[in-house]
């Protein structure tokens, strides 16, 4: 469960990402366990990560466990393998053997309506008499529903909050803006909801049914959701980047969608339990089929598709390049990263969790590690490739938007998400706005995968949501080129008004600082452009000088959060005060050039204001 819902990275990038991301170069991976660790030592070092926890394991046994650095840096005590991280979202996939348990035993049927089950569960659907919201839907993240709002992140309540207070916090987050089961967008809710329906079903705090179902026989005795007198002396501290001041304890609202602590000794456990499909020490606590529909997809238009990869019950696949499909989850609370991935056919998987919010060292240490896992491991074979027909590259070539945004307001910059598709041979380009092409291979003419990955990842549709390119994670919708290249224009015109805006106000106001513009009529109208810009600059300065503490500053009505509100309506006051002065100014005696560029960058602001306007953006309340 990550903290920092995604959008605000973006808004501080100002630009949409590329479509999707391409293939890394492979690495030579360490020849032994101390090598292994000599390179991650390193990567942490680098990234000033105090401490980690690592376990790698095969079906029958630990292949490597440790624990690395420190896990209290003023201390100095040190990380040792039962050192307790926080997960985050790992938590979730005990939700979703939670559930599975329970279909075993026929007590819970996962197409069952959630309304029928936890009525007093607020949600809105408004397809729900044709498509309710069903308990798969919560489990896959196919109900539609917006992620938590910031309220509902920020809050840190250490009594803690039953499941129910919890929920009460935000329902109006949890409003679907798609019919539920069509399109995957991840929410941090749907696990707390089927949470509430286990804890109806087995009369059971969920947490408690939970540490008796899995935890005890599994073998993670120390594994903890709260922080309690038990976890607290084995618990790891979370740093900032410094990697010295740490984070004080979240208490989450939603503890099943991310509160575990665990320890790598656990967690090797735990792998071992779905490397051997359900069994613990001969005695089978799900059964393998349970298992195998965990990692499965169902509900989303991909796996409609016939795509099996994507997000199962709790539970996503991870491809590499050289073939291998990795299931697990990974998971990220502010300062902590965790990733648990094992591969079923080869018996072995691997976890880890860093006590940092560093996302390089945490890449870097994933590839290592999945690396050495497979080390001894022949690449795995692909599936070959097949001829696009005629028919299909005719049919399905030109341009797609992203449309299953993670947050409501997450919509304005998905809309920017889009790219060209064109077919060559048996092969699908993909090329995003902004950044190099992207090639994927054809499997049977509508399904495809990269070059060297094992299974395809995306899918041609024709549906009820119009014609689609469904990836296993986002779903890409067809527009047309006029549509395209409009909003491209305007993206780009926008970018240029941000470039040149500062450029002309350099040029025209050294010359006012030195008395050269004394005369020169309606400065005002070169003034609001600037103004309007100085506005999101000043935005962008106040979210990253806060990043540390940005969700609760933003998610609780602060000096920040009041603060971004007043500079989204000045950002609008100065873009339509700038075009109502340009428009009705007396042009005589200014410079043409002067004027159309002011004209033209008032023009655009005011454009871009009404975009943010219809998306919500504009005097959005961050902390409501």
């Amino acid at each position: 469960m990550s903290r920092v819902p995604p959008f605000f990275h973006a808004l501080i990038l100002l630009v949409a990402v590329p479509l999707l991301a391409g293939p890394e170069k492979p690495i030579v991976p360490a020849k032994t366990p101390a090598e292994l660790e000599q390179r991650i030592t390193k990567i942490l070092k680098d990234h000033k990560v105090p401490g980690m926890g690592v376990v790698i394991t095969s079906r029958t046994g630990t292949i490597w466990e440790k624990g690395l650095g420190l896990s209290d840096v003023a201390a100095n005590k040190v990380t040792t393998a039962d050192t307790l991280f926080r997960i985050g979202s790992i938590s979730k996939t005990f939700v979703g053997l939670a559930a599975l348990k329970l279909v075993e035993e026929g007590r819970l049927d996962l197409n069952q309506p959630v309304h029928d089950l936890v009525p007093e569960v607020a949600f809105q659907n408004p397809w729900e008499t044709t498509d309710p919201v069903r308990v798969v839907h919560l489990l896959e993240h196919t109900t539609g529903w917006s992620d938590l709002h910031l309220k509902e992140y920020a809050s840190n309540d250490p009594t803690p909050a039953t499941l129910a207070q919890g929920l009460a916090v935000g329902p109006e987050s949890r409003t679907s803006r798609w019919r539920p089961g069509t399109r995957f967008a991840y929410c941090n809710s749907g696990p707390a909801v089927t949470a509430a329906i286990i804890e109806r079903i087995t009369g059971k705090r969920f947490e408690d049914y939970v540490q008796e179902t899995f935890f005890l026989p599994i073998g993670m005795p120390t594994a903890d959701y709260f922080l309690s007198s038990r976890a607290k002396p084995l618990l790891t501290n979370l740093y900032h980047g410094d990697g010295r001041t740490p984070y004080a304890y979240w208490h989450l609202l939603m503890r099943p969608a991310g509160a575990i602590n665990a320890s790598a000794h656990e967690m090797g456990n735990y792998l071992r339990f779905f490397l051997n499909r359900g069994e613990v020490n001969g005695k089978q606590l799900l059964s393998a089929s349970s298992i195998q529909r965990m990692e499965t997809p169902t509900t989303p238009w991909s796996a409609q598709g016939g795509l099996k990869t994507g997000y199962g019950l709790h539970n996503y696949t991870s491809m590499d390049d050289r073939g291998f499909v990795w299931h697990g989850h990974n998971g990220g609370v502010e300062g902590g990263l965790s990733e648990m991935l094992y591969l079923p056919e080869a018996g072995v998987g691997y976890f880890f969790s860093i006590n940092a919010g560093e996302g390089d060292a945490f890449h870097e240490i994933s590839r290592e590690l999945k690396a050495f896992a497979t080390k001894d491991l022949p690449d795995a074979a692909l599936p070959p490739p097949t001829p696009v027909p005629d028919a299909v590259a005719k049919a399905y070539q030109g341009w797609y938007r992203a449309i299953s945004p993670r947050n409501s307001f997450d919509a304005f910059l998905d809309h920017l998400n889009f790219a060209y598709v064109s077919f060559k041979g048996s092969r699908l380009i993909v090329h995003p706005w902004i950044g190099p092409s992207d090639p994927f291979v054809s499997v049977d003419g509508l399904r495809f995968r990269r070059e060297k990955q094992g299974a395809p990842r995306m899918v041609l549709m024709q549906t009820r949501d119009g014609q689609l390119l469904a990836d296993s994670g986002t779903t890409f919708a067809r527009i047309s080129a006029f549509t395209a290249w409009t909003e491209l224009l305007v993206l780009f015109l926008f970018i240029a008004a941000l470039v040149t805006v500062p450029v002309f106000a350099l040029v025209w106001g050294l010359r006012w600082l030195f008395r050269r513009m004394r005369g020169v009529p309606n400065l005002h109208v070169r003034l609001w452009p600037l103004l309007a810009e100085l506005v999101l600059v000043g935005m962008v300065v106040l979210l990253t000088a806060n990043s540390d503490d940005l969700i609760e500053r933003l998610g609780n009505r602060t000096a920040l959060s009041l603060g971004f509100t007043a500079c989204t309506y000045v950002f609008a006051l100065c873009s339509v005060i700038g075009l109502w002065a340009a428009l009705r100014v007396d042009r005589k005696g200014m410079n043409r050039w002067a004027y159309a560029h002011s004209l033209g960058a008032s023009l655009v602001f005011t454009i871009v204001t009404l975009y943010l306007a219809w998306w919500g953006v504009i005097g959005y309340r961050t902390w409501a």
